[in-house]
């Protein structure tokens, strides 16, 4: 299975056929699993204090495509395990990343998550940091209650690794002398750590040879990478109904994405007194986004981030080539190509 390759500039075209399924086809892998998560994730995210699951409701009714306890849950299928562990696991991945988006739309101001209004805006940034911690609360309890310091040491690994990379996006923000090395370092540890910590304590709970769990880590790494990637291209891409979020966001707060490391190095003088004066000085006036756009698109900077996703997620699966072919290595490869189909 091959990963997208030559999309149009503009990126305006359909997505090709199936990988509009790949999630509904991975998800039908695992689909009792996933009913057995959602149902301790509700069941977790319960509590006396009435704030707790009021939050928590509007965060299940957000939705969200359950992509990181998916590929828990299916990477353990996958390695042949026949139990239950991989569930609860499932549900302690998701509690981490929610956790970590309730406390990035705090830093951020973010006032839209998944289309809707975000937590922090409905309830207040104290409201939302606190619960945040209480998921976090929760992913550790899950974690205790499994028993295996191995996988207590993966997740609680990936939770430390998530909370380095946001301290270094901080670090990176308002900066142009930031290098692709340095953005990619700063993606690798928000987002690609628990995309790989998912992956691998599916081998885990299977008991499958080291090689197998570092094949799953590599898999993990490289779409969690392709993933961000893609995320970062669609600020100056997409619709706001398909982002989830509003449109230039990251322009807006002076994070130093791909895109832009792209247009600036490409750009005039002038070109650059322009990012620079948004970017690193953060003043902009209304018509600068519209630009940001322009220079984006006039030196192909989404062209260029898609193009390094693509290579991600074709590392991806080939990763995966240790294992004998089945549904769950199909789906798993599959869901690379979903990855990258996401720019349309």
């Amino acid at each position: 299975m091959g990963v997208l390759a030559n999309l149009p500039e503009k990126l305006r075209a359909e997505t090709p056929p199936g990988h509009e399924d790949a999630l509904a086809r991975l998800v039908s892998l695992v689909a009792s699993d996933l009913a057995e998560c959602n149902r301790a994730i509700v069941a977790r995210m319960d509590s006396s204090v009435p704030l707790i699951p009021q939050l928590a409701a509007h965060l299940v009714a957000a939705g969200g495509k359950r992509i990181r306890p998916l590929l828990t849950l299916v990477s353990a299928r996958m390695c042949g395990y026949g139990g239950k562990r991989h569930v609860d696991l499932a549900a302690c991945v998701e509690f981490i990343h929610t956790a970590t988006l309730l406390h990035d739309d705090v830093v951020d101001e973010s006032l839209l998550r998944r289309g809707l209004a975000s937590a922090n805006a409905i309830f207040g940034n104290k409201a939302s940091v606190l619960v945040g911690d209480f998921l976090f609360a929760r992913a550790f309890q899950l974690m205790v209650s499994d028993g295996s310091l191995k996988v207590l040491d993966i997740l609680s690994r990936a939770a430390a690794t998530i909370a380095e990379g946001e301290v270094m996006q901080l670090a990176t923000q308002n900066d142009l002398s930031t290098n692709e090395t340095q953005y990619l370092d700063v993606i690798r540890g928000k987002t690609a750590a628990l995309f790989s910590a998912a992956c691998e304590v599916g081998a885990v709970v299977a008991e499958r040879p080291d090689a197998e769990a570092q094949a799953l880590v590599a898999y993990g790494t490289h779409i969690g990478m392709a993933f961000q990637l893609v995320d970062d291209a669609l600020d100056y891409a997409a619709d706001q109904a398909v982002l989830g979020k509003t449109v230039g966001d990251d322009f807006r707060e002076g994070k130093i994405t791909l895109p832009v490391l792209v247009a600036y190095a490409a750009g005039t003088e002038e070109e650059r007194v322009f990012w620079r004066r948004t970017i690193e000085d953060s003043e902009q006036t209304d018509a600068d986004l519209d630009r940001a756009f322009g220079l984006i698109e006039r030196y192909d900077a989404i062209g260029a981030t898609l193009r390094r996703a693509t290579v991600f997620a074709a590392d991806a699966q080939r990763a995966l080539r240790i294992f004998p072919p089945s549904a769950y290595r199909e789906g798993l490869e599959a869901v690379a190509d979903y990855t990258v189909s996401r720019l349309r």
